[in-house]
């Protein structure tokens, strides 16, 4: 989609008037006759007036000033118009601030979104939106195209969700990283199977060994010269590219069918890592993507085996279907050797985070101080993908204890996001923060500009977070 700066409306665009309260339409450049019938049918309908006659005009009261994500929200609703009626191109203005335009227009955009790919029709189903002009004194070029990156990264993170694994394999998923990356200037190196076993990492084989498909290990860097952090911060995503539970097989119904987006986490990490390179935030960030699908093949991890990780630390596999923890281990204790400020993860690692909260926002957790926490909540609040922190005592740590091992793969019947963040919190020597996105990574429907399948949760929310601390010089 465009989303561009432009003094004057495109020929043949549908005007968009954003205006605070009914009264600003006589600010309207419109004629005196439009303005009249503009009132009346604001007074009428509430907060949407369409005329598309000579003027082709739409205008939206936006009752909700205060409200960054109603107005958000609005523009969803009018992407449906848009599609509905075939109109391809839209022009924004208004008297509102330019805070507000930006948020109409980043609603708009994100709705717009489809994944049309397996579609023999496809060209037929396509969305007729394609264009989002700005016309605004506060708006910038800079700031549309910011937009414009972010949004295309979190499409980038939908699309990767919302592929089949009969195309998205773990090399696949590498190569698509590997794509991703060449586009905006980011580092990559990919570890194949070879790799992965020289430097003994346990979780992540132990989890492949009962699949077809060899697993990798990606690792992608942003760094730029100007970058204000001396030591990086890490983020790590489980990619788990399909889960059948392995010999704990899931029931089939309403579980295992989606289980193609049990790599969102590494999705949401490679579009964080797109966001921040293509918009070149001054931060120097690594990401780390283990990969492999879970299936209970014949050499398949059973229950009751013990698996020797690559920190070194022996864990107590009793359930195979806990298999994010055991590849994100892996990855969490490389992490170390990069000295990280500050390591995050992202997974879809529990039922029980999403029986918590629902998809209403991410459970987080972990040992970093309050500080990051506060951000990462402020920078949730900003972009509407809320934190829900939990907590992280000791006494949690007390169900992974293992009676032959280190430590046990699964806790007890209860706090099982909170066990399965201390399990990992065992391969860890840094400022950790734990990220569960069970809830929000998968809708079953459209939730306004969140769409169905994929919602592309966690890039925004990272990337508000990384662009807060480069702004504040909290790095």
């Amino acid at each position: 989609m465009v989303i561009k700066n432009v003094k004057t409306p495109s020929k043949h665009s549908v005007q968009v008037h954003l205006i605070a309260r009914k009264e600003d339409v006589s600010k309207l450049k419109l004629p005196a006759g439009s303005k009249s019938r503009v009132a009346q049918n604001i007074v009428s309908k509430g907060t949407m007036f369409v005329n598309q006659g000579n003027e082709q005009a739409v205008v939206i009261l936006n009752d909700h000033k205060n409200d960054i994500e109603k107005v958000r929200v609005a523009g969803s609703k009018l992407t449906a118009y848009c599609n509905e009626e075939k109109i391809k191109r839209l022009h924004i203005s208004g008297t509102v601030n330019f805070e507000l335009v930006l948020a109409f227009a980043e609603g708009l955009a994100l709705s717009n979104y489809q994944f049309l790919k397996y579609f023999s029709d496809a060209k037929k189903r396509s969305n007729s939106l394609a264009a989002i002009e700005v016309t605004h004194a506060d708006v910038k070029k800079q700031h549309l195209e910011e937009l414009r990156q972010v949004v295309a990264s979190v499409f980038e993170t939908r699309n990767l969700v919302n592929e089949p694994q009969s195309y998205l394999t773990a090399v696949k998923l590498s190569e698509e990283i590997q794509r991703i990356s060449n586009e905006v200037g980011l580092k990559v190196e990919v570890f194949n199977q070879s790799k992965i076993k020289a430097l003994k990492m346990g979780g992540l084989l132990a989890v492949n060994q009962g699949s077809l498909e060899p697993a990798t290990f990606s690792i992608v860097e942003w760094c730029p010269k100007e970058a204000v952090n001396e030591r990086p911060y890490v983020i790590v995503g489980k990619g788990v590219v399909y889960d059948t539970g392995g010999l704990s097989l899931k029931p089939t119904a309403n579980s295992m069918d989606i289980m193609k987006c049990d790599m969102a986490g590494a999705a949401m990490m490679i579009g964080t890592m797109r966001a921040i390179a293509a918009n070149n935030l001054p931060v120097h960030i690594i990401c780390l993507i283990p990969a492999t699908d879970n299936r209970p093949g014949g050499s398949a991890y059973a229950p009751g085996d013990v698996i020797k990780m690559y920190s070194g630390k022996t864990v107590e596999v009793l359930n195979t279907d806990a298999e994010g923890r055991m590849i994100l281990a892996d990855a969490l204790a490389y992490a170390s050797q990069y000295n990280p400020k500050l390591v995050l993860d992202g997974a879809t690692l529990t039922g029980a985070a999403a029986r918590a909260i629902g998809s209403a926002g991410i459970v987080a957790m972990g040992t970093a101080d309050e500080q990051e926490f506060e951000e990462l909540s402020e920078a949730g609040l900003e972009v509407y993908e809320r934190i829900a922190r939990f907590p992280f005592w000791e006494e949690y740590g007390d169900q992974i204890k293992s009676k032959i091992a280190d430590v046990k793969n699964i806790g007890g019947p209860e706090g099982g996001a909170i066990t399965a963040g201390k399990f990992l919190e065992h391969f860890t020597s840094y400022p950790y923060i734990h990220l569960d996105i069970a809830g929000p990574a998968w809708l079953k429907e459209n939730s306004h500009y969140r769409t169905q399948g994929g919602s592309g949760v966690g890039v925004r929310l990272l990337y508000q977070f990384f662009k807060n601390k480069t702004e504040s010089g909290l790095t």
